[in-house]
């Protein structure tokens, strides 16, 4: 029977993780599979005669040239990247390999790596990560590092290294059990030696009410129902550990963008120059961003669409430093940063510039809207929207006895604006912590406290490693994923405070099944030994009943997924699990007998 049990609850859990595990699959492959590789070519000098003088100069060298925009490229596998080599990267693609950019200007989403929501601009001489999306471009890098030489890859090893420590809670009804059966069959024959020498069922009925059936299950069906449960809710547990853990939180680390805001900008302020008519000039700005993947350009598209306003047609769109140029009915329109209006000679009116020193001092972008040298429009961007439910989820985490603090990779400024708008106090708000900072003050908590760290970003993998709990939010970067005990796909964070709740009602239930098995067991035992009562079926029916109520208690946690499904499943697995020892039983036997 013991056996039996043992089987049923592998089937339960194995069933609701291996579900779980099929949807948090994903490799570590963020990198692409091939770069474009950009060949130098030789230039050569020719013998010239040069009149009148009659005298010819033969010269033959090899200058480094700039790259051009007609320059031959050739697509080959990172595999066969070598430092030094010289590759193109384009508008919206993974950088393959650390480089440095040796020609051209972009900008590149840093969000995945340090928590930056908006492109940060690049130019010659700065260092590219490998795996990082370039936003705008084209430009030539300079390889310096490939495959396990990256820093992206240096990250998936840490993440390797904190999953493969052991983890910290074991099996204890599974060990107690190996000793317990022992115990029962030989304490049987020695209750009936001593004391009922007479009645030998009595070792029958003790074997039959010591079996701890219900203590077997105790863990596994509430387990298994809240497994389900939270898949049911959009929150996928690796298994029921990960729950008995996340009961026991009490220091919750939050990632900013992505976990707590969406890391898309917003329009803030539309601010218009003297005499010019706004739907007109948001049509140009959106006309000018058609096709532009910065998400500045996004959120001013969106805007548009939103105000019903029809994007005005423009032409010989392209990308020039800090900002997009078109053409407008022969006129030159420019979208540009602020800071870079003095490089095209373009002076920004006074009431404009108070709007743009007010958004610095708010930490919130601005893009100046320009035609015929002119200035048009003022654009100002809300680098992250609180996410709906953000504002709820720390009160929540508060009343459940839980410190919560933030860690950033954005600027502390940032950070402790958004920190109060949620309720936390500065001294909770960390800004600029990169990923080996993130993983040094989660690994010091974790010594004092039971942690649970949530990100979105590939540099926050290492942290939800190192942490107790490790939570993967919004899309989920693969390496993310790899290094997460929980992932939630959604984007609403009250989801984190249903799961701990969750949680807890989970270890509630179990102490609940415990209790009531142990309690079972001890009185059907101390009830056979002191001859209250000798009918086997009695023992029997008892016993069977106690099974019943644990799975029914414990399928409670199920709710919305199904309670009588999942007590549906257990029995079956139960009958399962007794034909398949019936027939192995069966085969020993004819073996032995042949």
């Amino acid at each position: 029977m013991v056996s039996i049990l043992v089987a049923v609850t592998v089937h339960l859990e194995g069933d609701a993780l291996m579900k779980a595990r099929e949807a948090m699959q994903g490799g570590l492959d963020r990198l692409p599979r091939v770069a474009r590789k950009v060949h130098r070519h030789k230039v050569s000098f020719t013998p010239t005669t040069i009149s009148p003088a009659s005298f010819s100069i033969t010269q033959q060298t090899n200058p480094l040239q700039p790259f051009q925009g007609s320059e031959k490229s050739q697509k080959i596998p990172i595999d066969l990247l070598r430092k030094g080599d010289f590759i193109e990267v384009r508008s919206g693609e993974l950088v393959p390999a650390d480089g440095r950019v040796y020609e051209g200007t972009g900008a590149l989403n840093k969000a995945p790596l340090t928590g930056e929501s908006v492109p940060v601009d690049i130019k010659e001489g700065e260092l590219v990560q490998a795996g990082l999306v370039l936003a705008r471009g084209p430009v030539v890098l300079e390889v310096e590092a490939v495959g396990e030489n990256t820093q992206l890859y240096e990250l998936i090893e840490t993440v390797h290294t904190y999953r493969d420590e052991p983890p910290r809670l074991q099996a204890a009804i599974e060990r107690f059990t190996a000793i317990w059966v022992p115990i029962v069959i030989f304490g049987a024959f020695f209750v009936y030696w001593f004391l009922y020498p007479e009645n030998w069922k009595i070792v029958l009925l003790l074997w039959v009410v010591s079996c701890p059936c219900a203590l077997l299950l105790a863990a596994p069906v509430p387990h298994a129902a809240a497994l389900a449960n939270s898949a049911h809710m959009g929150a996928i547990a690796r298994g029921g550990d990960v729950l008995e853990r996340l009961a026991k939180v009490n220091h919750v680390f939050l990632d900013k963008t992505g976990t707590l805001t969406s890391g898309k900008p917003s329009i803030g302020k539309v601010v218009m120059a003297k005499g010019r008519r706004r739907d007109a000039s948001v049509a140009l700005a959106a006309g000018i961003e058609a096709r532009s993947s910065h998400p500045y350009a996004e959120a001013l598209r969106e805007y548009a669409e939103s105000a019903n306003i029809q994007a005005s047609e423009v032409k010989k769109i392209k990308d020039v430093n800090a900002g997009i140029q078109a053409m407008r009915n022969k006129e030159e329109v420019l979208m540009l940063r602020p800071d870079a209006l003095a490089d095209y000679g373009i002076e920004i009116p006074a009431e404009l510039q108070r709007e743009v020193d007010l958004a610095e001092t708010s930490g919130h972008g601005a893009s100046v809207l320009t035609k015929g040298g002119k200035c048009v429009a003022l654009f100002t961007f809300v680098h992250d929207d609180t996410r709906q439910g953000a504002d709820e989820l720390i009160p929540e985490l508060h009343k459940m006895g839980i410190h919560v603090q933030i860690l950033s990779g954005d600027q502390q400024g940032a950070v402790d604006r958004f920190a109060a708008s949620v309720g936390l106090p500065k001294t909770d708000a960390f800004g600029n912590q990169s990923p080996e900072d993130k993983v040094a003050v989660v690994r010091s908590r974790s010594e004092i406290a039971v942690t649970m760290m949530v990100g979105d970003g590939f540099n926050d993998a290492a942290a939800l490693a190192v942490a107790d709990v490790g939570v993967a939010v919004g899309s989920g970067e693969s390496v993310n994923i790899e290094a997460a005990d929980v992932m939630i796909p959604g984007d609403d964070p009250r989801m984190l405070a249903d799961l701990l709740k969750l949680a807890r009602r989970t270890e509630r239930n179990f102490k609940q099944n415990l209790s009531f098995s142990i309690l079972v067991t001890i009185t059907l035992v101390y009830a056979v030994v002191n001859g209250f009562y000798d009918a086997l079926w009695v023992g029997v029916l008892v016993h069977e009943l106690s099974v019943i109520l644990v799975i029914l208690n414990g399928a409670r946690l199920a709710e919305g997924t199904g309670t009588l499904s999942l007590v549906k499943k257990t029995f079956i697995a139960m009958w399962e699990a007794t034909l398949v020892a019936v027939d192995t039983g069966r085969k020993q036997l004819n073996e032995i007998r042949s």
